[in-house]
């Protein structure tokens, strides 16, 4: 069964190939992008499935020396015979993930809304360690971070954050970290050194292109006003900000951080199609109910899915009920730990329903 599936990627692995060389295909830029696409998400399998089957084909041939009167090419065979057997193990290990349906979205670029919610200051600065996170991790893995939208309060952090994040395969990581992001702490604000508990909701949309989701312009109205500073003040007397509403879900976005009305309209316009595209995306597992269970990363949006507990330098994971005691690290952008523990979860829950 695994066998038959890498040899029907391998045929259309060359058969993609053979297509991107016609001529009427090569003058056709579309065509030709998803094509390369497609060709680069099958090449890893169809390269380790080509190593798999040279291993087997070896394998007769060590067998047969194996059993050779020399006693040096005797244990040489055996020795490259039991190293074969093992990275064939590995390999078919390897094949099996790699076989695990792919999230289309999982190469996109994203963007991250975060918003204080509950605990007022408290949740806001909350929500200023949050985007902090996110940066240091983004810069751990040599992504970019573009600031698209923010309302600073003055007690510090942000009412509402919005940010790009671009770089190789963003979505596939930060897909988990939707929902709401609870933390326990004694607020600087609080004199008698109560422990608090505040909340912040984040939300993460894969950055939708044109090919996805196909924006009605007539559907769109456009404002444009004053950016704004810290606690609501006007920073500029140009109207450069800009909010677009798609009419038909009442559904809006909004960009000051460029430096022109342009620029901030174009911003705003990919964060309104990400958003309709989120919602088609949202309506589309609705529907498939169970289907929706085994996917991590896209849960329940106002899910709890994670306490940050300073006194007890403990972050817990309440999806997979993870719990590690380095608070300190993971709010300092080192994610990896809690982000690979996703990963491997829902790699499991698919495996287990393949």
């Amino acid at each position: 069964m695994l066998q038959e599936r890498l040899e029907q990627l391998e045929n259309r692995y060359i058969e993609i190939a053979l297509l991107m060389g016609k001529p009427e295909i090569a003058t056709d830029i579309k065509k030709v992008t998803e094509l390369a696409k497609e060709y680069s998400k099958l090449e890893k399998p169809v390269l380790k499935f080509r190593e798999y089957k040279q291993i087997l084909e070896s394998l007769d041939g060590l067998k047969d020396m194996s059993k050779d009167k020399d006693p040096e090419i005797k244990e040489m065979a055996e020795m490259e015979l039991e190293s074969s057997r093992e990275r064939m193990i590995q390999l078919e290990e390897e094949l099996e993930l790699l076989l695990i349906p792919k999230d289309p979205n999982d190469e996109k670029n994203v963007i991250v809304e975060i918003r204080g919610a509950a605990g007022g200051d408290e949740a806001n600065i909350f929500a200023g360690d949050l985007f902090r996170m996110y940066s240091k991790y983004a810069e751990a893995m040599d992504w970019k971070i573009e600031l698209l939208y923010a309302e600073q309060k003055e007690a510090g952090g942000f009412s509402q954050i919005e940010f790009m994040v671009t770089g190789d395969s963003v979505y596939s990581y930060l897909k988990y970290e939707s929902g709401v992001h609870r933390v326990q702490r004694v607020p600087q604000t609080e004199s008698s050194g109560r422990i608090h508990t505040s909340t912040a909701t984040v939300v993460v949309l894969p950055e939708a292109e044109e090919i996805d989701f196909e924006l009605d312009m007539e559907d769109v109205r456009v404002d444009t006003f004053c950016s704004s500073g810290p606690g609501g003040q006007s920073v500029n007397t140009t109207k450069s900000a800009v909010r677009v509403t798609h009419v038909p879900t009442n559904t809006v976005a909004q960009c000051q951080d460029g430096k022109s009305q342009h620029e901030n309209k174009a911003s705003a316009l990919r964060i309104l199609r990400s958003r309709l595209y989120d919602q088609m995306l949202q309506a589309k597992l609705e529907k498939e109910g169970e289907e929706r269970k085994s996917k991590i990363g896209s849960g329940d949006r106002s899910e709890k899915i994670r306490t940050y507990n300073y006194p007890q330098n403990r972050v817990t994971d309440h999806r997979i009920n993870l719990t590690i005691q380095q608070l300190d690290r993971i709010i300092d952008g080192k994610l990896d730990s809690v982000i690979e523990a996703l990963i491997s979860e829902e790699q499991k829950r698919k495996l287990a329903k393949q």
